[in-house]
């Protein structure tokens, strides 16, 4: 619906009930296992509560990346361009499967060392595992959408507060599962044999989930 020129917007910019169930599709999608939760699990069982809190911060950023850009309509691009699909997709799993295989090798090193390494580049990590993920993009694309009112104006406005409201829901669930994860941190300090399993684990998980993002259907 387009305005004539001159015509006042409407400031009073959501309406309340598009809004509420917004709120609660954003809230079971925020809770639903998928693999951000994984990631981050992954991230924390490896490395410890700080590295997993840092890696929901980057994936904080990167989901913030693709609202805006959904916003300004270039994941439109993204999602009418299969080259362009197909090849942030396969570099985001080979992304994921190059960390997983990192985190197997260095399954034997000190706790405190690998922490330290691992921290330093989580964030960083978190951040470019979001940003290389264009389902991410074709989500914010095809779901919000659905909630924002045109005859309201300020549609970007729209946009963008619901798409930031949809990724601070995630990334609380997200440090939820951090939280959750450390008591098997406390276990990963103390055993070293636990912890070389772990991170074992934790990598193959990781792999895995590159190789799922690789081969799965993206219809």
């Amino acid at each position: 619906m387009h305005r004539s020129a001159g015509a006042p917007y409407n400031f009073n910019v959501f309406d309340a009930h598009r809004l509420l169930l917004f709120m609660a599709a954003a809230v079971l999608l925020a809770i639903t296992p998928g693999p951000g939760i994984f990631y981050v699990l992954a991230r924390s069982l490896a490395g410890g509560k700080r590295e997993g809190a840092l890696s929901s911060l980057g994936t904080l950023v990167g989901g913030l990346f693709h609202v805006f850009a959904a916003a300004l309509g270039l994941s439109a691009i993204l999602a009418a361009s299969a080259v362009a699909f197909h090849s942030v997709k396969y570099a985001g799993a080979a992304y994921l499967v190059v960390l997983g295989i990192r985190m197997i090798r260095t399954r034997n090193a000190e706790m405190t060392a690998a922490a330290a390494g691992a921290s330093k580049g989580a964030f960083r990590q978190g951040v470019l595992t979001e940003v290389l993920n264009p389902k991410t993009a074709l989500f914010f694309l095809s779901f919000i959408p659905q909630f924002v009112a045109p005859s309201h104006g300020h549609v970007f406005l729209q946009f963008v507060v619901l798409g930031c409201a949809s990724v601070s829901l995630n990334t609380a669930a997200d440090l939820l599962v951090v939280t959750m994860a450390s008591p098997l941190e406390r276990k990963l300090k103390n055993s070293m044999r636990f912890r070389r399993r772990q991170r074992t684990v934790s990598g193959l998980g990781m792999v895995g989930l590159g190789a799922y993002l690789a081969l799965a259907d993206c219809k």
